[in-house]
C-alpha cells in the first residue's frame, strides 16, 4: 500500500514537471519567433519525453508523448492555435515524432525495468549471503532456529516470520519478527501434506512447489515456504510479506533447512563431544586414582604387618601406626575429591549460607589441609571484624585446595601469604605463594581437570584440585583467578559475592 501510494506521488511529480517544461519550451520558441522552426520543436519535446521516460513508467512516458504532441501540434504548427495541420510535411513530421517517443518510452522502460530488476537480484544474493553468514557464526544449537528466524526477519525486511517444525507432541514454533504469526496447526498440516507428494519445479517462477498462500483476516500476506533438506521435508517458514516474490521465498527457505539441519548436527556433535569428555575423564580418573591408590595402600599394608611383629620396639610401633594414619588420611582426602567431583559433574552441590567472618573461613581451611601446611610459615591477615552470608564448607575446602596447591609448587620452608577481605561485593580471599608461577598458555587451562604445566609436570597429586575448587564456587556463584606476582611465584584469588555486615559481639 506504501508502495503504491509514493509511486503514484512519483508519478505524479514527474508529469508535472514534465508538463510545465513542455509550456516553457511553446513560451520561448513562440517568443523568439513568429513561426518556429518544427524540427527544433520536435527535438526539444523529444528530450523532454526521454527524460521524463526514464525516471517514470511507460504508460507516463506514453501520455507525456500525446501531450507534448497536441502541443507541439496547437501551438507550432501552422495553423497555430487549431488542431489542424496545413502542410502535409508536418503530418509526416508529427507522426515520425510521436512513432519515435513511443519507442523511445518503450526502450527506456524495457532498460529501466532490467535494471530494477539487476538490483532486486542483486539484493536477493546480498541478503542470501549475509543471512548464510549470519547462520555459519551461530553455535548455540540451543537457540540456534530462534536465531534463524530472527536473522530472516533482519535481513529480508519482514515484520513477521516463524519457523515450523513438526515434533511428536504438535509444532514448535520459534517467532522471529516484530510480530508473530500462528498459522493453525490444520494449515501448518496441509501445508506438510503438500510436501510429500512429487518434486516438481517451475522455471518461470523459480521455484519448488509446496507454497502454500493464508488468507488472513486483517488482510496480511502470509506464505508457508516449504523448507527441505533434498528431497526430505523438514518443516515451513511462514512468512508475511508483501514484496518477496517466489523465487526468492523458494530460495530463502532452502537456506533455512540448511541452517536447520546445522543446528542439528551441531547439537549431536555437541552431545557426542560432551560424552567424549566424560569418558576421557572417567579414563583418565581411573588412571590417576589407581596410580594415587597404590602408594598410601601400599604403605598402609606395609605399617599394618610391621604392627603384627609382636618384637617391634614402642617407639617404631608407634610410628609405624603414625604411617598409617596419614596415609588413611591421604585415602580419605582422595575419596573425598572423587565424590566432589562427582557431585560437580552431577550439578549436585547446594549451598548453605550461613553469616562467619573471613577469619573463620580461613581458620577452617588451615584445619582441613592439615599436615600439608606444616613445612612452610603462613602469613594471615583475615578479616574478623566482618561477616559474610556464604557456605563456610564450600568455600573453606575451595580456599583448602588453593592452599594445597600453594604448598605443592614452592619451595621447601618458603613462607605462603594469606589475605582475607570484605568489601561491597563481597568476601575475597588470596593466596599467594613463590613457586615457578605460571606461563601465559597455563593461564586457560589451569582449573582444567588433570592439566599439568610443562614446568610442573614433576609434581604429585592428582590435579583435580584447582578444577574442585572452581566447581565449588560456582555453585554458590563465586570464582577464582590466578595471576603472576611482580616479584615471582603466582597469587590466586577468590571472589564470592555475597551480603556484608559488621561482626556481632560474642555472647558471654
Amino acid at each position: 500500500m506504501f508502495r503504491a501510494v509514493r509511486r503514484w506521488r512519483h508519478d505524479a511529480f514527474v508529469s508535472t514537471a514534465a508538463l510545465v517544461a513542455i509550456a516553457a519550451v511553446v513560451t520561448v520558441l513562440r517568443t523568439a519567433q513568429p513561426h518556429p522552426n518544427p524540427t527544433i520543436a520536435a527535438l526539444l519535446f523529444l528530450l523532454i519525453v526521454l527524460m521524463a521516460a526514464t525516471v517514470a513508467q511507460l504508460r507516463v512516458s506514453i501520455a507525456i508523448a500525446v501531450a507534448a504532441m497536441l502541443a507541439f501540434n496547437f501551438f507550432l504548427l501552422p495553423p497555430f492555435y487549431t488542431l489542424t495541420i496545413a502542410d502535409p510535411q508536418n503530418w509526416v513530421a508529427l507522426f515520425v515524432f510521436v512513432v519515435v517517443a513511443v519507442i523511445a518510452s518503450q526502450l527506456s522502460a524495457v532498460a529501466r525495468r532490467r535494471a530494477t530488476e539487476a538490483e532486486t537480484s542483486k539484493q536477493e544474493v546480498t541478503r542470501l549471503f549475509d543471512l548464510s553468514r549470519d547462520i555459519l557464526l551461530t553455535t548455540d544449537s540451543g537457540r540456534a532456529v530462534a536465531d534463524v528466524a530472527r536473522y530472516v526477519a533482519l535481513r529480508f525486511d519482514v515484520d513477521a516470520a516463524a519457523i515450523c517444525l513438526p515434533t511428536d507432541h504438535g509444532w514448535e514454533l520459534h517467532q522471529g519478527g516484530r510480530k508473530s504469526v500462528e498459522p493453525s496447526a490444520q494449515q501448518l498440516d496441509e501445508a506438510l501434506a503438500r510436501l510429500r507428494g512429487p518434486l516438481e519445479y517451475d522455471a518461470r517462477r523459480r521455484a519448488y512447489g509446496g507454497h502454500m498462500r493464508l488468507d488472513r483476516p486483517d488482510g496480511a500476506r502470509v506464505t508457508l515456504v516449504p523448507l527441505r533438506l533434498g528431497t526430505k521435508p523438514l518443516g515451513l517458514l511462514a512468512v508475511r510479506s508483501t514484496h518477496l516474490e517466489v523465487g526468492t521465498l523458494d530460495a530463502l527457505g532452502g537456506v533455512v533447512a540448511i541452517a536447520i539441519e546445522r543446528a542439528h548436527f551441531l547439537a549431536e556433535r555437541k552431545k557426542a563431544e560432551l560424552a567424549s569428555q566424560r569418558a576421557d575423564l572417567a579414563s583418565a580418573l581411573l588412571a590417576s586414582f589407581s596410580h594415587d591408590l597404590r602408594t598410601p595402600v601400599t604403605s598402609v599394608r606395609v605399617a599394618v604387618t610391621n604392627l603384627l611383629d609382636p618384637g617391634l620396639p614402642a617407639d617404631e610401633r608407634q610410628g609405624q601406626g603414625q604411617l598409617a594414619l596419614q596415609q588413611l588420611d591421604r585415602l580419605n582426602r582422595l575419596f573425598a575429591d572423587i565424590l566432589d567431583m562427582a557431585r560437580i559433574d552431577a550439578a549436585a552441590v547446594n549451598p548453605e549460607r550461613q553469616w562467619v567472618s573471613p577469619a573463620d573461613v580461613v581458620d577452617a581451611a588451615i584445619a582441613h589441609a592439615g599436615p600439608a601446611l606444616s613445612a612452610h610459615t603462613l602469613r594471615i591477615d583475615a578479616d574478623s571484624e566482618h561477616e559474610i552470608s556464604i557456605d563456610p564448607r564450600l568455600t573453606s575446602t575451595a580456599l583448602a585446595h588453593v592452599l594445597e596447591n600453594a604448598v605443592r609448587y614452592s619451595p621447601a620452608a618458603a613462607p605462603i601469604a594469606v589475605r582475607a577481605w570484605t568489601d561491597d561485593d563481597g568476601a575475597h580471599f588470596a593466596v599467594r605463594d613463590h613457586g615457578p608461577g605460571l606461563d601465559a598458555s597455563d593461564l586457560d587451562h589451569v582449573f582444567e581437570p588433570f592439566y599439568r604445566s610443562p614446568k610442573t609436570r614433576h609434581a604429585t597429586g592428582t590435579g583435580l584440585g584447582l578444577a574442585i575448587t572452581r566447581g565449588l564456587l560456582a555453585a554458590e556463584g563465586g570464582r577464582i583467578w590466578c595471576e603472576n606476582a611482580l616479584d615471582g611465584g603466582a597469587q590466586f584469588t577468590i571472589a564470592v559475592p555475597a551480603p556484608v555486615r559488621a561482626a556481632s559481639a560474642p555472647v558471654s
